[in-house]
């Protein structure tokens, strides 16, 4: 079948390659354009635009992906599929209707849960302990399709973002390459989602990074885990912002305070909470590389009884 492939972060990557090695023929990549970055804000391709050019697929980097010409062009192609993976853009109703058979989308939740920009951050900070991958085709709402395939994975209890991030990755390209059998051989009937148990995963903002240590350690440590590697999390340290990358729960005191060292040890710096003591094991200070615990405590003086936030 002649596939159109719409992506642009990393996440997009192995449904793309399992595409390109697959019989179905990719007409185009369409990718956001390059974008400024770094401190030199020097532009840079997204990771699907430089597959495409290793491979020698034609690229395509509009602006708006629903612009008049754009949509001609596409037309003109007339592909069986339009693939969406994690592209960028919100794709209007006239878009949707340039394939022969319809849009596809590569979603990374057990739809219709975690509708929306930042679900597999949410599925993290929520303590769900699974998560997975759905294909759906493609309507004019935000996640609202009819369900083609689902394919639901475990979050194991060191998994943050970045790791749950690479596994519902690999496991949507396969996800993606499986609908399109199914479908070319008219053996997939799409099921309309219920709305009533929809829920939503908003797009993670900034200020969600600050600790607040009157919540159960549990929930901190979810927390860390669903930030990583953005925002990331933080504490204050003598009016400085303290990053936390690591941590466990352990057992806490009934005379444990939330936010104040109760205790020091080589091994880990344990902060009082709502419920149970959170132990930070690594730790990233204001201007300074990312540490063991051990390597911050011989540059700077904290004790037991000083408070964080």
């Amino acid at each position: 079948m002649n596939i159109v492939f719409m992506g642009t972060p990393e996440f997009a990557l192995p449904t793309l390659r399992e595409i390109y090695n697959s019989s179905h023929s990719i007409m185009s990549v369409v990718t956001q354009p390059d974008r400024p970055k770094g401190r030199g804000q020097i532009k840079v391709s997204s990771p699907i635009k430089n597959f495409a050019i290793e491979n020698n697929i034609p690229v395509l980097q509009p602006e708006n992906v629903n612009a008049e010409n754009f949509i001609q062009s596409l037309l003109e192609k007339r592909p069986d599929y339009i693939i969406v993976v994690a592209f960028g853009q919100i794709l209007h109703e006239a878009l949707l209707k340039v394939p022969k058979q319809f849009c596809i989308n590569l979603h990374s939740s057990v739809l219709p849960k975690y509708r929306g920009a930042a679900p597999i951050n949410r599925a993290i900070i929520n303590g769900d302990t699974h998560s997975g991958v759905t294909t759906m085709i493609m309507d004019k709402g935000m996640d609202t399709g009819d369900i083609l395939l689902i394919r639901e994975t475990s979050i194991e209890k060191d998994d943050d973002a970045k790791s749950l991030h690479d596994k519902l990755a690999e496991q949507g390209g396969k996800l993606v390459l499986e609908t399109l059998a199914l479908l070319e051989k008219n053996n997939l009937l799409p099921i309309p989602q219920d709305s009533d148990l929809a829920s939503y995963a908003p797009k993670l903002k900034k200020e969600e990074s600050l600790i607040d240590w009157k919540i159960p350690a549990n929930n901190i440590l979810n927390k860390i885990r669903g930030l990583t590697p953005w925002p990331g999390t933080h504490t204050l340290f003598n009016g400085k912002r303290l990053c936390i990358l690591k941590s466990e729960v352990i057992k806490g005191e009934p005379s444990d305070r939330p936010g104040f060292v109760e205790r020091i040890t080589d091994s880990g710096i344990e902060v009082g909470t709502g419920e149970k003591r959170l132990k930070i094991t690594e730790v990233k200070p204001e201007g300074k590389k990312a540490m063991p615990v051990k390597s911050f405590l011989s540059g700077y003086k904290i004790s037991s009884g000083d408070k964080l936030g």
